[in-house]
Order: C-alpha cells, then sequence, then structure tokens
C-alpha cells in the first residue's frame, strides 16, 4: 500500500484513510484519532503549535509500524501526524490498523500511539492562558 507512513501540515480524511486500510481478510479495523484538547494539567489551551524534524520522524513510524504489524500479526497499518499550528478540536494524528480480529486491532493501535508517544521526533507547544508551555512527550498523555 502507498503513503501508509505521512507527516504533514495538512488535515486529513478519516473516511479516506479509513477506506485505504480496510482490506478483504481484515475483520475489523480500529481507529484511533487524536484531536488538540482544550485543557491540559489544569491550564486552558486556546491552541498548539507542533514541531517535527520529517525525515527522522517517518524513518521512526516506519519502524513502528513494522515492528507492530511483525509482533501482533495485523494486516496493515496507517499512520498520519500532522505538525504546524493547530486550534482546539483540530485533527493531529490518524492511526488505522485492519486485523483478523479485534484483540490484536485494539491492542496494535493502542502499541502504535504509545511507541510514537516516546520515539517520534515531535515538540508540541500548548498557548495556555499562563503562557506558553512545552509538553513533554509521554504514554498516557
Amino acid at each position: 500500500m502507498d503513503n501508509v507512513i505521512k507527516v504533514q501540515r495538512e488535515d486529513f480524511n478519516a473516511d479516506d484513510l479509513l477506506n485505504k486500510v480496510k482490506s478483504p481478510p481484515s475483520g475489523c479495523v480500529v481507529c484511533f484519532i487524536g484531536t488538540v484538547r482544550d485543557h491540559s494539567k489544569g491550564r486552558e489551551i486556546s491552541r498548539m503549535s507542533i514541531e517535527v524534524y520529517e525525515e527522522m520522524a517517518v524513518k521512526q513510524l516506519e519502524m513502528i509500524r513494522e515492528e507492530t504489524i511483525e509482533k501482533f500479526g495485523v494486516n496493515d497499518i496507517i499512520i498520519v501526524h500532522r505538525y504546524g499550528d493547530l486550534n482546539v478540536e483540530d485533527n493531529i494524528v490518524f492511526i488505522g490498523v485492519a486485523a483478523g480480529h479485534r484483540p490484536e486491532g485494539f491492542d496494535a493501535c493502542r502499541h502504535v500511539i504509545e511507541e510514537l508517544k516516546v520515539r517520534v521526533p515531535l515538540w508540541k507547544k500548548e498557548y495556555t492562558t499562563d503562557g506558553e508551555v512545552w509538553v513533554e512527550g509521554d504514554r498516557h498523555e
């Protein structure tokens, strides 16, 4: 499948991406869409800015994708991550996993987002009522 990993400024169409990841042997498609929320750690957020080391981010996402397919035995994975200035409710990340059955689909999807948070060179700055705050990439955030 072409374009299974993208790092881009522009928004994505989740329906189009879901249709790309579907396949005849897949009994389920699990999707995760991360969006900009309006608060973080007790602070109100007006917007977010994401910076990326694009070449390294793509390489890391490709590695995470391949490792996850092998580890969980899923059929396919699409990952799209945005960068640039984003407003509250804007899409940040799309992960679509096609799998034969739901347990491995859900497990693989969660694995991708958790690994992305710690391995991919992305930096998030939140614009809050208290000023600008750089966000540490960590799990369960």
